[in-house]
C-alpha cells in the first residue's frame, strides 16, 4: 500500500513540475528554413501562391498521398482555403487560408488544425533576389504552444521536429523547380 502512495506522491510532483514549467516556458515558437532556387524571384513567387502547388514539395502532402484535399475558392488569391484530412496522426486533419500576399515577396497563410490536436498558426514563404536567375526561399512558421503544454518545449525540440520538414519540403521545391 505504501508503493501506491509513493506512486500517487511521484505522479502529483511531476504534474506539480509540469505546471510550474509551463509557467515560465515561452508558449510562442518561431521556426525558418531557407533555400536557394536556380529561378528568378517572380518564376519562384508565382508558383508558391498558388497553395495546390505545395502538393508537389509539401513532406506532409508526401506522408499521405492518400489523403482527402477539399479546396475552397480561386487559388493563388487571398481567401483561398486547402483542408486536408488524413488518416496518418502525423498529418492529421485541418486547413490552410491564404490570408495575404505581398506581390513578389511574401505569402502568408494560417493554419487550423483539427487532428491530432486542435490549434492555429501561421506560415510564410518570402521570397528575395540573389541575382537574376536566383532566389532565396524562407519558408517559416509561427507557431503556439498554450500552457501548460508549453512545458514540453524545454523536452522536445520543435525547432528541430518541424525544421526537418520544412527543410525536406524546400529541397523538394527546388528540385521541382529546377528541372
Amino acid at each position: 500500500m505504501k508503493w501506491i502512495k509513493r506512486l500517487f506522491l511521484l505522479i502529483l510532483a511531476l504534474i506539480g513540475i509540469v505546471l510550474i514549467v509551463g509557467l515560465f516556458a515561452p508558449k510562442k515558437f518561431h521556426i525558418e528554413r531557407s533555400v536557394e532556387v536556380s529561378l528568378p524571384k517572380d518564376s519562384v513567387y508565382n508558383y508558391l501562391k498558388f497553395l495546390k502547388n505545395q502538393d508537389h514539395f509539401s513532406v506532409w502532402a508526401r506522408k499521405d498521398p492518400k489523403m482527402k484535399k477539399t479546396y475552397t475558392g480561386t487559388d493563388g488569391i487571398v481567401g483561398f482555403v486547402s483542408a486536408w484530412e488524413s488518416k496518418d496522426e502525423n498529418v492529421g486533419t485541418g486547413s490552410m487560408e491564404l490570408v495575404k500576399l505581398t506581390p513578389g515577396e511574401r505569402i502568408d497563410m494560417h493554419l487550423r488544425f483539427k487532428v491530432p490536436f486542435e490549434n492555429e498558426d501561421d506560415a510564410y514563404f518570402e521570397t528575395s533576389s540573389i541575382n537574376a536567375t536566383k532566389t532565396r526561399v524562407i519558408w517559416g512558421f509561427d507557431g503556439q504552444s498554450p500552457y501548460p503544454w508549453n512545458a514540453l518545449s524545454y523536452i522536445f525540440n520543435f525547432d528541430e521536429m518541424i525544421g526537418k520538414d520544412l527543410d525536406g519540403g524546400l529541397r523538394k521545391l527546388k528540385s521541382v523547380l529546377e528541372k
